[in-house]
């Protein structure tokens, strides 16, 4: 009879079952906001690096995680380096998220010429993937033969499949405030897990 009745008291309850979980709820969310995220691969614009439906983690800290509903950056790791994965709100759609490679930093002259890439007057050789990058001329950025001036706190990321990608020749340039960070993990599917450089 005392063992039904201690189920019964709500300092069992609490004890035994509120303050994990709620303990639980307030780690998982500091995680996320903080430290990494998850996100989810829906097209085919990072091909070959990523696939539709790879599952992806982002380290959120390495350049200042933002204080939800304030703005507040807290202190980076280090600044955001030609050839990191990045994921960062749309510039265009602020609720969408995209993953692409950052390729232009705050006062690069980029230009889309001969189908290659070239910054600050020499030819991107690495990442490989870049040794071809079409024209795209839906937007005012990246058409043939125009060299751009990126500005200072914003950047120029580029999907590895040019072909298939809408990215900043598109809608421009990425404000380091929409950076949520680099990605360092493919978690799923299990034969394409691999931690990313």
């Amino acid at each position: 009879m005392k063992i039904n009745q201690r189920y019964k008291t709500w300092g069992y309850w609490r004890d035994e079952w509120v303050k994990p979980i709620l303990v639980a709820l307030i780690l998982a969310l500091f995680i996320r906001t903080f430290i990494a995220q998850p996100f989810k691969i829906p097209t085919s614009s990072m091909v070959p690096t990523f696939v539709p439906g790879d599952r992806i983690f982002v380290n959120k800290f390495i350049y200042g995680a933002r204080v939800p509903f304030t703005g507040i950056a807290l202190p980076r790791l280090r600044k955001p380096v030609r050839g990191d994965i990045i994921v960062f709100r749309s510039p265009i759609e602020p609720n969408k998220f995209l993953v692409k490679r950052l390729v232009g930093l705050p006062g690069d002259t980029l230009e889309i010429k001969e189908n290659r890439l070239w910054i600050n007057g020499s030819l991107l050789e690495k990442p490989l993937i870049f040794r071809k990058v079409v024209y795209y001329n839906r937007g005012p950025y990246g058409k043939k033969g125009e060299a751009i001036k990126i500005p200072p706190g914003y950047y120029f990321a580029l999907g590895d499949n040019s072909l298939n990608s809408i990215d900043s020749r598109y809608w421009g340039f990425v404000p380091a405030k929409n950076l949520a960070g680099k990605v360092f993990l493919i978690h799923w599917p299990v034969k394409r897990i691999r931690f990313m450089k």
